[in-house]
């Protein structure tokens, strides 16, 4: 007898292995599933991007060329100027171009990997505390948010400080579960390379992460807070080095800093990429007025709204739900952790006064696909109590009518989908609320399909025809218009056959990186981005001609982009030469020979 029931023992534990192994492998298959399906996704046609933003892309062909281009992320060979953003998010670009030869793929394909590992990520992360289904859910959230998939397939930093962000919140709840000093040190490395890719937009997460060492971790208060010091150490060590490294290193042995007026990067951080984006009045590039409805308006909207409300109501509901846990809870930890990443950063991004871009409202997606996977999750485990279906209904029901609101703003394009998702949600959150157990789980899936269609929609039109920085339909196109030069082939004739360090010099990166891109030459964008910079000066510059360094300057080629501003070094330095210098007509533009 005791054989037989040490038999029937040993065979139920083979069955309970078996369905253990068999789930393990469904989970494996439903995660690489996914991975495989974001990856197509983002490399579908992403030749068609072409240099996407021919500004950075003029610097990673700066950085196949020149080794010290690559470092320190030159807009030119000859390292006249520095892009206005620190190089970490260039020196992966420029090390695939440098192994695979510079092109398009070479150049964005790197984005797109750093999309997919940000989906696994993100699902790594969400997973550990609320589960397979809540952690396959958040992944597929931001795989298909429309301002993401225009990210990973651009060469913009954002790719790269989205994906070291999950890293580090990642990291931070490793430390919560664990109380390991190791994680949160990692965790502040990830967010200072991240500093080193995009500057103090990197920052907005670190009051969520280091209230949720505070709150969360185990140990001591005075542990916890030897932690939180702990990472803002290294924070400082891992973004601080570099800011060190170009601090150090002589001025005149290196490209000057773009976009700061003291050739500091610094300067940079806190400047021009930093205090001056929130408070200098200078207004946003298709950002919308300041204000607690800019993130939804007229320019973010469509962008990076769409999943904004269930996320909040996620995020009250799932904090209600975990109120009595444990101080050192996970979920609850998770939840502080995503909420604080994006109301800290909605409420910045909400109120800033200088530049704003809509593609910014990616560093929303990843916290509000966390928040709403993670919410949902727990209210259909509360499905039986009539508050959880009425709380998932109302999620549900709020996510489909503020995508009928995005899509009717562009009224013309795929019309009945508005109404099917407007149908769709209230029909789901209705059968949720009264229709009884039986059609929960098809009203759930008619609310998660209705309430994702809308992103869904935008996110194909993005990656099935060319686009700029921006998602959805009515705004195809490549990036920053190109000057007419670039299409000059006599001009570019003419460049070719130069040998000097620059071949040319023209106003701003608006002209001298499509001549780079084309060319396949050096050019000195005089005053960087739009001209503005004072690198190099009148005198520097004349300097360059004496030492037959500079062969060619091409005038301006007109339009506000392009001439330089009154009193600046670059308009000092075309008067300089439009009177030394004779003129000639290449091409239909207008050259000057340096070394005539």
């Amino acid at each position: 007898m005791t054989v037989i029931a040490v038999v029937r023992e040993s065979g139920r534990q083979d069955s309970a292995d078996a369905v253990s192994h068999g789930r393990r492998y469904r989970r494996y298959a439903a995660v690489t599933g996914l991975l495989i399906v974001t990856a197509v996704l983002y490399l579908w046609s992403l030749g068609a991007q072409g240099w996407a933003n021919d500004f950075y892309a003029a610097a990673v062909q700066a950085g196949t060329r020149s080794a010290k281009a690559w470092l320190f992320g030159s807009l030119d060979a000859g390292n006249s100027i520095t892009v206005d953003k620190p190089p970490a998010f260039l020196w992966v670009m420029v090390l695939s171009a440098r192994v695979f030869g510079l092109n398009s793929w070479s150049m964005l394909v790197p984005q797109a990997l750093m999309g997919v590992g940000s989906i696994g990520l993100l699902y790594a992360t969400v997973r550990r505390y609320s589960g397979h289904i809540a952690g396959l859910l958040a992944g597929a959230l931001l795989a298909v948010s429309p301002v993401a998939a225009v990210m990973f397939r651009y060469n913009h930093p954002d790719a790269l400080m989205v994906l070291l962000l999950i890293a580090a919140a990642y990291c931070t709840l490793r430390a919560v579960e664990s109380g390991s000093t190791r994680w949160v040190l990692l965790a502040g490395t990830a967010i200072g390379v991240a500093f080193l890719t995009k500057l103090l937009q990197a920052f907005l997460v670190i009051p969520a992460f280091g209230l949720v060492l505070l709150i969360a971790a185990p140990g001591s208060w005075w542990r916890r807070a030897g932690q939180v010091l702990a990472a803002a150490v290294a924070v400082v060590i891992s973004g601080g080095w570099y800011v060190l490294l170009v601090s150090v290193w002589p001025a005149s042995a290196r490209p000057y800093i773009g976009g700061s007026s003291t050739n500091s990067l610094l300067e940079l951080a806190f400047g021009y990429n930093g205090i001056n984006r929130v408070v200098d009045g200078a207004g946003g590039t298709g950002g919308g007025a300041p204000g607690i409805g800019r993130l939804f308006g007229a320019d973010l909207g469509t962008q990076g709204s769409w999943l904004l409300p269930a996320a909040l109501i996620g995020l009250v509901a799932g904090l209600v739900l975990t109120a009595r846990r444990p101080r050192t809870d996970l979920m609850r930890a998770g939840l502080f952790m995503w909420g604080g990443w994006l109301i800290v950063t909605g409420a910045v991004f909400s109120v800033m006064n200088g530049m704003i871009h809509p593609y910014y409202t990616v560093e929303l997606a990843p916290a509000a696909a966390a928040l709403i996977a993670v919410s949902a999750t727990e209210l259909w485990r509360r499905r039986a109590q009539w508050r959880g279906r009425g709380v998932l209904a109302a999620l549900i029901g709020v996510t489909g009518l503020w995508a009928f609101a995005l899509l009717d703003r562009t009224p013309h394009w795929l019309p009945v989908l508005r109404w099917l998702i407007l149908l769709g949600s209230l029909s789901a959150a209705v059968l949720l609320v009264v229709g009884g157990k039986r059609l929960m789980l098809g009203a759930a899936c008619v609310g998660l399909v209705s309430g994702v269609a809308g992103p869904v929609a935008y996110t194909l039109d993005t990656v099935a025809t060319p686009h700029g920085q921006l998602a959805g339909p009515d705004v195809h196109g490549g990036g920053p218009d190109s000057a007419a030069p670039a299409n000059n082939t006599a001009l570019l004739t003419l460049l070719r056959s130069t040998h000097t360090r620059w071949a040319a010099a023209a106003v701003g990166s608006m002209t001298a990186g499509p001549l780079e891109l084309a060319g396949n030459v050096s050019v000195m964008p005089i005053g960087g981005f739009i001209g503005g910079d004072p690198a190099p000066t009148l005198a520097q510059f004349q300097q360059y001609v004496a030492a037959r360094e500079v062969r060619y300057f091409i005038a301006p080629v007109g339009g506000d982009r392009h001439e330089p501003a009154a009193g600046s070094p670059a308009a000092a330095i075309t008067a300089w030469v439009t009177q030394h210098f004779t003129s000639m007509r290449v091409g239909g533009v207008t050259v000057y020979d340096l070394a005539a």
